[in-house]
């Protein structure tokens, strides 16, 4: 194996050992948020996320994100992501989800999960599914090499359909990396798990570095004015 190899193989490893850093940080941060009850009844989502925004400078410093800072409670657990629904007071009984893109030391993150407060069934079975989903999700990826961005968004809707829900969202994920991550200008389609990427997703990039993926789970149903959230690392 030639010294380039090396090089090639140390950096990727590097890559790799940032980008779970940053998940595990991030995974840090969702469970101080549940264990300091900052998710509860009788506030806004906008005073949860001005909470999140505190908590997490203090434990990490973080100042930057990639993207903003989603909560969403309600109804508007139904709103993807380029959507601004107008701010909920969070109810008794009420299922919520956080979706942050915190960026650790120039490593970004992109965690979400959904949270229950109170009892119902399908909430919380929507809440335990956009989970079991995820994983199923994952694996199907990593046991088809030749995947492309839109076979694995429509692996992600069948999905939705096997455990009863819809699919609540345009896309199934997108790329992720080092600060700020490879981008083709105005394209909204090619480097996200999108219906019209053709893209496969074990190419390299145009460093000839390997692509690192999020996958999101968004299941919905309109009709109870629920939706529930899964987000993290698809290749790592």
């Amino acid at each position: 194996m030639s010294d380039e190899t090396l090089q090639i193989d140390a950096s990727e490893e590097q890559r790799v050992t940032e980008l779970r850093n940053a998940q595990i940080k991030a995974e840090q941060l969702f469970n101080e948020i549940e264990s300091q009850n900052i998710i509860r009844a009788g506030i806004t989502e906008s005073q949860v996320n001005a909470a999140i925004y505190a908590l997490a400078e203090k434990m990490f410093g973080i100042l930057t994100y990639w993207h903003k800072r989603i909560v969403r409670a309600g109804k508007n657990t139904l709103a993807p992501y380029a959507e601004n629904p107008p701010d909920l007071l969070i109810q008794e009984d009420d299922i919520l989800f956080l979706d942050l893109g915190p960026v650790f030391e120039n490593w970004e993150a992109d965690f979400g999960r959904t949270f229950v407060i109170g009892s119902d069934p399908a909430k919380l079975k929507l809440c335990d599914d956009v989970g079991a989903a995820f994983a199923e999700g994952k694996r199907y990826f990593h046991q088809h090499p030749d995947i492309t961005a839109n076979q694995l968004f429509a692996h992600a809707t069948s999905l939705a359909a096997k455990y009863g829900w819809d699919f609540g969202g345009p896309i199934a994920g997108h790329l992720i990396g080092q600060f700020p991550h490879e981008k083709i200008s105005g394209d909204k389609i090619t480097l996200y798990v999108h219906p019209d990427s053709n893209l496969p997703m074990h190419s390299l990039d145009e460093k000839g570095q390997k692509r690192h993926w999020i996958l999101e789970i968004h299941f919905v149903d309109r009709e109870r004015e629920i939706g529930g959230f899964f987000e993290e690392l698809l290749t790592v």
